[in-house]
């Protein structure tokens, strides 16, 4: 039986993505998708025929705003002129069976490996084609150069999604069951897409993925060889010979794969930040094996000290889980050692709950709430003052900063970024004295340090 049929006069549509910047890139594929087929988009979502939430439910606090988005923009079917509300992406991979019984509010859920079919959906909706409301297979898809792709960062900066899906398994990660196994793009197909978002005045490229370091494994000729990661060392080269592009920044690369190779290439690059995104979660070796992590102790602080020794000034950032089950005090010691030995520049700290459907959930030894957030106050005041002492290093220094505009809270003051900070997740700098406009990339001297933030004065424009 085909449902109700629904027509959109207007062809408007109002999108929210939720959760990682991965998310982001399949929201931006989406509505390159829905531009490409006529679609405009909606300012609010009064004015939307149809309204898309492509949701995260990662942990708990993801679940509950993906629910409660959800339900407050489904107002605008009785209130507004939507006609169609869809619900994407990890949350409807994970509980579509579940959330039709739950949420007749919704008229169609669409899994993580199904958002490049929204077109064709939406059209067998208007034509009252559809036999049923969940559209959730195996996640294998990921898009290419050739799939539109409206990019709703600031100009100046975009994310490039290298691969997606992960074959790490680590028992307290629900990734590989939302997103499928590891699907990599081509070198080819990645440089092509750089020099597209370098016409279009992107200077700055994060590259991301669920795991950096096993990039390109599923490929011909990807993986390490005798102590080298080839195909990463060609992405990384390739990509930093695409004009127009000033910064590129790696995300999510993970100790036990990082290779000499591609360290001498960062030490040397000019257009690879000095900056590391590298996930550890822990540093207690029996932690380590019960989240079935491929590292030790001794080897992340290895690598780190080469990381250091090659590229003197690299910025680093972790994140690490606290109270993971069977964690005892020795344990959480050998944590806290490892984060005051290691200094990162960034920390992500976690608290770690039971997630339905991993491994982690049928360990022993569960840590109780209150000691959970006990750690988790001793993990965060020991960084606050590492990443005070580090930015005290700033202090004097004139530095590069990629502007982003109006201070969030004046327009009296601008804010940016050193090479140093990612997008959404580090601090900014705070310019309080100078003129620049959104994408400039200037000379800032530094006059005051913050806990987060570095303060200074634009010293010339580049």
């Amino acid at each position: 039986m085909n449902l109700e049929p629904k027509k959109f006069q207007e062809k408007s549509i109002f999108f929210t993505s939720l959760g990682c910047s991965k998310n982001l890139v399949d929201s931006q594929v989406m509505l390159g998708h829905l531009k490409l087929d006529g679609f405009r988009i909606a300012q609010t979502p009064e004015d939307a025929e149809v309204i898309i939430v492509n949701t995260c439910s990662f942990v708990e606090a993801a679940k509950v705003e993906s629910i409660e988005t959800v339900l407050g923009l489904a107002e605008h079917k009785e209130n507004g002129k939507c006609q169609a509300l869809v619900m994407s992406g990890c949350m409807a991979q994970r509980y579509s069976n579940e959330l039709e019984n739950e949420m007749p509010e919704v008229d169609m859920f669409i899994g993580t490996g199904e958002y490049n079919k929204i077109v064709p959906l939406l059209r067998a909706m208007e034509e009252g084609k559809l036999e049923k409301k969940s559209f959730v297979e195996i996640p294998r898809y990921i898009h290419t150069e050739f799939d539109p792709r409206l990019n709703t960062s600031p100009y100046y900066m975009a994310w490039l999604k290298i691969s997606e899906g992960c074959n790490r398994n680590c028992t307290f990660c629900i990734i590989p069951t939302l997103r499928g196994k590891l699907r990599s793009r081509s070198v080819d197909s990645l440089v092509a897409e750089a020099e597209q978002l370098a016409s279009t005045g992107v200077r700055e490229l994060n590259l991301i993925s669920q795991d950096f370091s096993d990039y390109a494994v599923d490929l011909a000729g990807g993986g390490k060889q005798e102590g080298k990661n080839p195909m990463i060392y060609e992405l990384l080269s390739r990509l930093e010979k695409v004009q127009g592009i000033d910064w590129i920044r790696v995300f999510y690369f993970y100790p036990d794969d990082l290779t000499e190779d591609v360290m001498d290439l960062m030490s040397k690059s000019t257009k690879i930040t000095k900056y590391l995104d590298m996930p550890v979660q822990h540093f207690a070796d029996g932690v380590l094996r019960r989240m079935n992590r491929r590292v030790t102790e001794e080897v992340i602080h290895q690598k780190i000290q080469t990381l250091r020794e090659k590229i003197p000034g690299i910025v680093l950032r972790t994140s690490i889980i606290v109270g993971f089950p069977g964690e005892t005090e020795e344990d959480f010691e050998a944590l806290l050692r490892g984060i005051t030995t290691a200094r990162f520049n960034h920390l992500g700290v976690f608290k770690y709950s039971d997630e339905e459907g991993t491994p982690a959930v049928r360990l022993k030894n569960k840590v109780s709430q209150e000691v959970i957030d006990e750690r988790f106050e001793k993990l965060y005041e020991a960084q606050r003052e590492i990443a005070r002492e580090l930015n005290q290093d700033y202090l004097g220094k004139v530095i590069d900063v990629l502007v982003e505009g109006h201070h969030e809270e004046t327009d009296l003051l601008l804010q940016g970024r050193h090479a140093g900070q990612a997008p959404d997740i580090d601090g900014k700098v705070i310019i309080n004295d100078g003129v620049a406009k959104a994408g400039d990339i200037v000379k800032v001297e530094i006059t005051e340090v913050l806990d987060y933030d570095l303060v200074g004065r634009i010293v010339t424009i580049s």
